[in-house]
């Protein structure tokens, strides 16, 4: 959740993150970021897209079906977290 929380923030500050930027966030270890990240490539959570800047890398965007789903149950999710904390 940390990830998806990560991209798509930075989504909406209009500055989508790179994978580079990804790992630099110091989420977890390289690898377990690339295995989380690469799950929510696999179940279309996170969409990837060409950086048009830079057309070496890509740019990491929480897709518009997550989005939604997430907009759906968001308040739940707060709720939770806050009784965990």
């Amino acid at each position: 959740m940390d990830i998806l929380i990560e991209i798509g923030y930075a989504e909406e500050q209009e500055h989508p993150l790179t994978l580079k930027q990804v790992l630099l966030l110091n989420l977890s270890s390289r690898t377990t970021v690339r295995r989380r990240l690469a799950r929510l490539l696999e179940q279309g959570v996170v969409r990837r897209r060409k950086n048009a800047n830079d057309q070496r890398s890509s740019l990491l965007t929480v897709s518009a079906s997550s989005l939604k789903l997430l907009g759906k149950y968001g308040g739940a999710l707060t709720a939770i977290c806050a009784e965990i904390e």
